[in-house]
């Protein structure tokens, strides 16, 4: 077996704790990778702190993961010691179901493996990226361009292909006007993505106060949500980020005709509309989580062409704690990200 330090949480409210974990030996189709960065992800807090209802302690989170090639299998194929290369939201699904062969993991029919706090095919708890190397197969593992700097690469594993997913799906692209409902982890690429795409881009928060960044990273215009009635009809496409509950009427008022609003945030409360909002314009409500590894890799080809990274803040060992609590606060431009050299120091 393969040892490793890492930063683990015993119990929802127990600060984290610098443990050894055992990874797998590497076998013929399995990639060894020294972890670099692992961006902290605001369902890395929910699942940490139980928020979610079913975490197996002791929990090493971590599911957006930038790192080196250490060793490879025998059978490994497109990959060599050395290269870049990421893992996000997933290690492994059944590979067999139709969505799975259609390059579509997220989906897996039958069971997937999730990076952390989900139970693999050896019947082992999954531990995550916050901690020094880990093992998963090929397939799971996805080549980072060197243009893109592994420190800001890494949140792209969950919130970038979070982003490019629907944005592709649903036609963002020229002559396309998109809004980005809110501006945070997961808007602030997304607005990089869709203004790359060729789409009208334009942000839409509670406030003025991040219209600058917003600017900035592409945005063709920025509005703030207490103003949703001047801005009837006005989009093809609406991408929310938003976690907590909102007006989920008012925001589908918001899309012409055929227009699309996609959902990616959970809040604690179910959202409700109108029915009729619905049948105005013929607009679809839709959902969508991370995507699978084909368009992964497509989704950091086109960060790297574009100059598309997250916007990081690179924190140690000792600071996730605070991390986290900032992170619920809202108080981060844009992305955690933990340096996992400073983990062997704390």
């Amino acid at each position: 077996m393969i040892t490793a330090q890492a930063r683990a949480m015993a119990g929802p409210t127990d600060p984290f704790s610098t443990v050894t974990i055992e990874r797998r030996d590497v076998g013929p189709t399995d990639v060894l990778l020294d972890i670099a960065y692992a961006g902290v992800c605001h369902s890395d807090v929910h699942h940490a702190r139980a928020e979610f209802g079913h975490t197996r302690y002791p929990i090493v989170p971590g599911h957006e993961i930038a790192g080196i090639v250490r060793e490879i299998g025998t059978e490994v194929t497109g990959l060599t010691v050395g290269d870049h290369v990421g893992i996000g939201c997933l290690v492994d699904s059944c590979r067999e179901c139709a969505v799975c062969r259609a390059g579509q993991e997220s989906y897996c029919r039958r069971g997937k493996v999730l990076t952390y706090n989900g139970v693999g095919r050896d019947g082992q708890v999954t531990l995550g990226g916050y901690s020094e190397r880990t093992v998963a197969d090929q397939r799971f593992v996805a080549r980072i361009p060197d243009a893109l700097p592994l420190r800001s690469a890494a949140p792209l594993m969950c919130a970038g292909i979070t982003m490019y997913q629907p944005l592709r799906l649903w036609g963002a692209g020229p002559g396309k006007r998109v809004g980005i409902l809110g501006f945070g982890g997961l808007g602030h690429i997304g607005v990089q993505i869709s203004h790359a795409l060729g789409a009208h881009t334009t942000v839409l928060e509670l406030t003025e106060d991040r219209r600058a960044d917003a600017e900035r990273l592409g945005a063709d215009a920025f509005r703030t949500t207490g103003d949703l009635a001047s801005m009837k009809d006005s989009f093809d496409l609406i991408v929310s980020t938003v976690p907590s509950t909102f007006d989920l009427t008012a925001h589908l008022d918001l899309l012409d005709f055929d227009g699309t609003f996609v959902n990616l945030g959970v809040p604690e409360e179910p959202l409700r509309i109108d029915p009729y909002t619905l049948l105005t314009n013929r607009r679809k409500l839709v959902g969508s989580m991370s995507g699978g590894m084909p368009e992964t890799q497509e989704m950091l080809n086109f960060c790297a062409e574009h100059g598309i990274t997250a916007q990081v803040e690179v924190i140690t060992a000792k600071e996730l704690d605070t991390a986290y609590d900032r992170l619920t606060a809202g108080d981060v431009r844009y992305r955690f990200v933990l340096d996992t050299e400073t983990i062997a120091a704390s």
